[in-house]
């Protein structure tokens, strides 16, 4: 399989995963107008799905390197299985949440609460399960980018309509989706051996873990999904028969969303083979910035704010950098 020779390369990888993990969202805003999230979802599901066979089938069996994708699956033992498949489970639940706390609370409460707990747990979770790079770095660039999101969700609260009623069901989603996202890249972690070029029995290559972890996305979206389509967190219940309603292009832009996502997910499980799960973690949590990015540039979010608000996106931006910065000289 294929896997990279140098750090340099996994902080690309990175890279790669911070732009797709911020830009999956944008998909659904080219859906079909009116197109529900819970809809959209399913097709998500099977974007993360195809696009990690495709990436197993592919570079995760060629080169000489590690097991074969296929050979890995069918050596796995039952442990590492579960482990991979709990952590789609858990990712799942974790990403429902906190759309819904989006919908209730808005970004400015979400994002701070709900991805900034999840970046610091993260981090925190794999860094203490295996430790490499300088801790002192690694959280003080954490620490940045924490203070990047709390400026972020401040210029959105000066936006008119941005500042959201803080309501407890808001911040209990919020709280909840960041536990659950801090928590489950351990266990995909879990399920593999560190050196990728040798493997240990029974556990997984990254190819054969992300399958195995997006079959646990796509198998748990029968259960979370279908639990929010009956009673979801706003609005009127959906329907399956709404599903195929949608025309092809409906489809192909939730499948294409979930696509993305894969591609950073798979990239930050290959680039953590060189650059530990901790700092392959955090730097791919810096997604939140690059959603930024298209919310100021893109999107324009940001036009009817008052006057002042582009020192803010200037200071979340520095932050921002600075964290990264930090984050990468971690391993150096």
């Amino acid at each position: 399989m294929f896997v990279l020779q140098s750090y340099p390369a996994a902080v690309v990888f990175c890279v790669i995963t911070m732009f797709c993990w911020g830009s999956w969202a944008n998909t659904q805003k080219l859906a079909r107008k009116g197109w529900r999230f819970e809809l959209f979802y399913w097709d998500y599901t099977i974007g993360v799905l195809l696009l990690t066979l495709i990436l197993g089938l592919t570079l995760g069996s060629s080169g000489s390197a590690g097991r074969p994708f296929l050979e890995d699956l069918r050596q796995a033992s039952q442990s590492s299985i579960f482990s991979a498949l709990l952590g789609g489970a858990i990712f799942n639940a974790a990403n429902i949440l906190l759309v819904a706390a989006i919908d209730i609370a808005g970004m400015a409460v979400a994002f701070p609460v709900g991805i900034g707990l999840a970046l610091v747990l993260g981090v925190v979770v794999n860094y203490v399960a295996d430790p490499i790079g300088n801790a002192g770095l690694l959280f003080g660039g954490v620490a940045l980018v924490v203070l990047a999101i709390l400026l972020d969700a401040t210029a959105y609260r000066k936006i008119p309509g941005g500042a959201a009623g803080v309501s407890t069901k808001g911040l209990v989603l919020s709280v909840s989706c960041g536990l659950l996202m801090g928590f489950f890249y351990r266990f995909v972690a879990a399920s593999m051996y560190p050196d990728f070029t040798q493997p240990a029995p029974g556990t997984f290559g990254p190819y054969a873990a992300v399958f195995v972890f997006a079959v646990g996305i796509f198998l748990s979206n029968f259960i979370l999904n279908t639990l929010v389509m009956k009673k979801p967190f706003v609005g009127a219940p959906v329907a399956f028969s709404d599903y195929f309603g949608g025309d092809f292009r409906t489809h192909l832009t939730g499948i294409l969303g979930g696509m993305i996502w894969g591609v950073g997910m798979s990239f930050n499980i290959i680039a953590s083979g060189r650059a530990g799960f901790a700092i392959s973690y955090g730097l791919g949590q810096g997604a939140t910035m690059v959603a930024a990015l298209w919310g100021v540039f893109i999107w324009k979010e940001f036009r009817a704010a008052p006057a002042g608000t582009s020192k803010l996106i200037g200071a979340m931006f520095l932050c921002f950098l600075a964290g990264i910065v930090l984050i990468i000289r971690a391993r150096l």
